[in-house]
């Protein structure tokens, strides 16, 4: 039995899906299927995050989600763990001065 777990820990690790688990799904850039990844978001609320995106913009932070229909408070703190708006820590380009 021992032997049998040790071999399914293995074939987890080694799975595509266990590295998709790992790595959060950017909502800025992921698509309708992509999403679906995320627990608690289907069909339905992929398409809705992908519409919000489209006619509003990328998500300024994760805490944006709760902005799409069908998406609020609780599901979001289930969510936030699986998700990310992208690299955060690109420096600011300061405005050229008008002469």
């Amino acid at each position: 039995m021992r032997s049998f777990l040790r071999f399914l820990a293995v074939l987890l690790a080694l799975s595509p899906l266990a590295a998709l688990a790992l790595e959060p799904v950017n909502i800025n850039t992921a698509d309708s299927t992509a999403l679906q990844q995320i627990n608690g978001i289907g069909p339905a609320k992929a398409k809705a995050i992908v519409e919000y995106r489209k006619a509003n913009g990328p998500f300024a932070s994760v805490d944006d989600l709760v902005k799409v229909p069908g998406i609020g408070e609780k599901s979001l703190a289930n969510m936030k763990p699986q998700v990310t708006i992208g690299a955060t820590n690109a420096k600011a380009v300061p405005a050229k001065a008008k002469n």
